[in-house]
């Protein structure tokens, strides 16, 4: 775990306070060390770690005493060994080295142990205790809280991706927990909710529940919509219902999701599934972004199976890390178990690549785009069954950006009816062409003023394109 001593400058290292189990330097132990030095005492090297993030820097694991005395008496170097953790907790080192001539006192203690824990959870309290010279039994007693609240952190996960309708096997891998543990979870899920049930009967309002339990409020209103029509449900939500085929919404519902770089509005996401699915059906979200999917489908009683390239384990643990390779498209779960409804919403040519990923298909040319848009329509087909529909979202896109009208080529344009014709060759027939139509009051007044006098024409339209296998 070490090497042979080195000389370290002596302003290239620091007391990492994350790392560092004492409350704080005791000055007069420095004052006799620097006296030792003076009498030229030889200490033992000092332990120190590479910083994770200062650069030529080193945090000291061990010897703050000794550093601060070397300093005192002017001395430019000192000598340590650089120790090389190999995944080891270097606030538990740290707290090993501490226990000698002057131990960790009893606030020490149970700070370190609950510093640890936080950092890693899955620490137990024997291996703490060696680590702080305390016992199983005193190490429980300082982190049962914390252990305590990671554990209803951890029902309320299990919870969320169950009402969703994820397998117990996929719930198990995404929260690294053994399946025979989340069976026994599960035989609890019923009476989870019981005090927030009791507080929505007292005619507590939704946000006030979820903020009083600590609860994501698109889970509340699951619970609090429970048994109720789709229609009684928009009306709890005070969304207006949209009964011909212009939906349009001038801001984002800020309840359900998270922001994101081409959020959609659950409005919209509603009406999809309000028209378009029944309660408990279940719904294929392939790049899911901020869960606005996933929030939506908890308030609609349907299920989803959500899934995107970035990982998001603790705060969106039911959506799936999953990455579509465009180079090899592959459906991300296999089984007997087909979507009833597959709701597709890329991320749109050109439209914020500088946001997103470097990775995203935002960024990618025009050829590649529509080519993997059409290889994941032909896939969504091999992989739905003959009921299934394709509700696929995408917006025309032209680059009108400092061109004025009249100058535009439409070369690298991408209209509605390019979509269209990748989807039919899918394998899908096209039943609706529902106009979405994105908000032009996002566009700020000087903008929309030096865009008409340039005579610039912009771009709202986005579409919702439903598609059934064609039979």
């Amino acid at each position: 775990m070490g090497n042979p001593p080195s000389f370290i400058p002596i302003n290239n290292l620091v007391v990492d306070n994350e790392i560092y189990p004492r409350s704080a330097i005791d000055h007069k132990r420095v004052r006799i060390f620097a006296e030792n030095l003076r009498d030229s005492f030889e200490f033992e090297p000092i332990h120190v770690q590479l910083h994770p993030e200062e650069a030529g820097k080193y945090r000291i694991l061990d010897g703050a005493h000794r550093w601060q005395a070397y300093k005192a008496v002017g001395e430019q170097e000192i000598p340590a060994r650089i120790i090389n953790l190999d995944g080891h907790d270097p606030l538990l080192y740290a707290a090993k080295k501490a226990i000698g001539p002057r131990q960790l006192n009893e606030e020490e203690c149970r700070e370190t142990a609950r510093k640890a824990f936080q950092n890693n959870s899955k620490l137990t309290s024997i291996e703490i205790g060696k680590a702080i010279g305390r016992s199983r039994r005193m190490v429980d007693n300082y982190i049962s809280d914390l252990r305590a609240a990671i554990k209803a952190d951890l029902d309320l996960k299990i919870f969320r991706m169950y009402r969703l309708g994820i397998p117990q096997e996929r719930i198990a891998a995404r929260l690294s927990v053994q399946q025979r543990n989340i069976s026994n979870y599960l035989e609890k899920m019923a009476t989870l909710p019981n005090f927030l049930n009791s507080d929505l009967k007292l005619d507590f309002t939704v946000p006030q529940v979820a903020e009083k339990h600590g609860w994501p409020e698109p889970i509340v209103w699951s619970l609090a919509l429970e048994g109720k029509e789709d229609l009684e449900r928009f009306r709890e939500l005070k969304w207006g219902l949209r009964t011909w085929d212009l939906w349009n919404w001038n801001d984002c519902d800020r309840r359900f999701g998270d922001d994101w770089p081409g959020r959609i509005p659950a409005q919209l996401v509603a009406h999809i599934l309000y028209f378009f699915s029944k309660q408990n059906d279940l719904l294929f979200d392939p790049m899911a972004g901020g869960g606005v999917v996933a929030d939506t489908c908890l308030s609609l009683n349907r299920r989803s199976w959500s899934f995107d390239m970035e990982d998001m384990a603790d705060a969106r643990p039911e959506i799936e890390p999953y990455f579509w390779d465009i180079k090899d498209l592959k459906w991300p779960v296999y089984g007997k178990t087909r979507p009833d409804l597959i709701l597709f919403d890329p991320p749109y040519f050109s439209k914020k690549a500088e946001e997103y990923d470097a990775n995203s298909l935002s960024g990618l040319g025009r050829e590649v785009y529509l080519d993997f848009l059409g290889r994941f329509f032909k896939l969504a087909h091999e992989n739905s069954k003959k009921s299934t529909i394709l509700a696929f979202i995408n917006a025309d896109w032209r680059n009108f950006q400092n061109t004025p009208a009249m100058d535009e080529t439409g070369d690298q344009s991408i209209f509605i009816d390019e979509y269209i014709r990748l989807i039919r060759k899918s394998g899908w027939k096209v039943t609706h062409i529902i106009q979405a139509p994105m908000s032009s009051e996002r566009f700020q007044a000087n903008v929309v003023a030096a865009m008409q006098k340039k005579k610039i024409l912009g771009v709202t339209s986005r579409y919702v394109i439903i598609a059934k296998h064609r039979l």
